[in-house]
């Protein structure tokens, strides 16, 4: 290929590019670029089907057309602002089709930008009440927080298939983190006895690691243990209670989703009471759901509303046992619609009382909360942490508060943003 024929190619390929961005309107203008149309298309078979994908979202109106049941399109909605009608068809098949093309040509992080542009400026919120469209969405945060936020609006028909795609979401996040929680627990809260009476689940591996270096085998390269150390079972029952207070207000949808699936491989664990809340104006006692299946957790929670966290913290006071063994979590952005001044009483009382007092600001793959800064200083003053916390970080703040680590100098050791 000559260094012309490669500027050339390497100029249409741009050209290219810019019309997938811009979109139809823009095409004759960019068949001017030099040597870019030469009286062919612009877009190759792929290119034009990854075009129509595109156009069916960002070019037109936002809107459902309620005559045809598809979404239709009109000027001044995205790519370059033409006047040209797209839609995603009269059919809820050519819809499932258009979810299905846009994971064939897109990576799955921007599949869930444009499965969230749809919902906002086409009106695809009422078409997941099909089974059929739904089960083509890709699951994610953004879907689950949207199927949360319509969860009394859907048809039965369409039940069984938001639960799978939860479900999907769900699996993968616990996938994520359920090994660290359950190894940031144990190491906090079986630290110091061992047990004479052997069991598997038990074992205490780094302890029999550690105590039988000496008998490393250098020729076969194995570890042949002369001892094994195990912790005490005894200790594993009920040694703590913890408690999350979950804020369901519609701008915590991540924080709800992350918090219910910890909240569930807490339940899971015999060393912990756990004690699940969810609020808005009214308070929820999810903790039964959340130890059974923490999709049915978050099917019994509605997002959007008010939020009285004064309340929920009076409700959360009644689980505390013994004070120096209970872990209390708020999950909030802590826009207090009820008693300020009463829930900064209840949050010191409990803190003072040797409460292990945490407020997640945000629990979000971003960690960067928006929030009530004046209340989080406040907290902060009472010695009480606020931290906007991503979830691969939370297993180490939970074993830091469980071994009476300082939590915010924690927090600043692991780069947590915090009040």
């Amino acid at each position: 290929m000559t260094e012309q024929t490669r500027t050339g190619a390497e100029l249409r390929g741009q050209v290219q590019r810019w019309r997938l961005i811009l979109g139809e309107a823009a095409e004759e203008k960019l068949c001017g670029c030099a040597g870019a149309g030469g009286g062919q298309p612009l877009l190759d078979e792929e290119s034009r089907l990854m075009d129509e994908a595109l156009a069916a979202i960002y070019d037109g109106t936002s809107g459902v057309d309620a005559g045809n049941g598809g979404l239709a399109g009109a000027s001044g909605g995205g790519r370059g602002g033409g006047g040209r009608s797209a839609g995603l068809g009269a059919s809820q098949p050519k819809l499932a089709k258009w979810l299905g093309d846009i994971r064939s040509f897109f990576p799955s992080d921007v599949v869930s930008v444009i499965q969230a542009d749809a919902i906002e400026r086409k009106g695809l919120k009422e078409l997941l009440f099909e089974p059929e469209t739904l089960a083509q969405v890709k699951p994610d945060l953004r879907m689950v927080a949207t199927l949360m936020s319509l969860k009394g609006k859907i048809p039965e028909k369409t039940k069984e298939t938001a639960r799978q795609l939860v479900a999907a979401v769900v699996d993968e996040i616990k996938k994520r983190l359920e090994s660290d929680i359950r190894s940031a627990v144990t190491g906090a809260l079986n630290r110091r006895r061992h047990s004479p009476i052997p069991s598997i689940s038990s074992m205490d591996w780094k302890t029999t690691v550690r105590r039988n270096l000496k008998h490393y085998d250098t020729k076969t390269r194995r570890l042949i243990p002369e001892k094994f150390y195990f912790f005490d079972r005894a200790r594993q029952s009920k040694e703590w209670t913890v408690i999350l207070d979950i804020d369901q207000s519609g701008s915590m949808s991540d924080s709800v989703i992350y918090a219910s699936v910890i909240g569930s491989i807490f339940a899971s664990m015999p060393a912990l009471d756990t004690r699940v809340v969810a609020f808005d104006t009214a308070v929820v006692d999810l903790s039964e759901q959340c130890a059974n299946d923490p999709v049915d957790m978050l099917f019994g929670i509605q997002l959007g509303g008010g939020t009285d966290i004064n309340k929920s913290v009076e409700y959360c006071e009644t689980f505390v046992r013994d004070p120096k063994k209970t872990l209390f979590i708020l999950i909030s952005d802590l826009y207090e619609g009820g008693n300020q001044a009463a829930l900064l009483r209840r949050m010191e009382g409990l803190s003072q009382a040797g409460v292990k007092v945490i407020c997640l600001l945000a629990l979000s793959d971003t960690g960067i909360p928006s929030y009530d800064e004046q209340v989080a200083k406040k907290l902060a003053r009472f010695g009480i942490p606020c931290f906007g916390c991503t979830p691969d970080r939370l297993p180490e703040l939970i074993e830091g508060a469980l071994k009476d680590k300082n939590l915010q100098a924690l927090a600043a050791e692991l780069g947590v943003r915090r009040e």
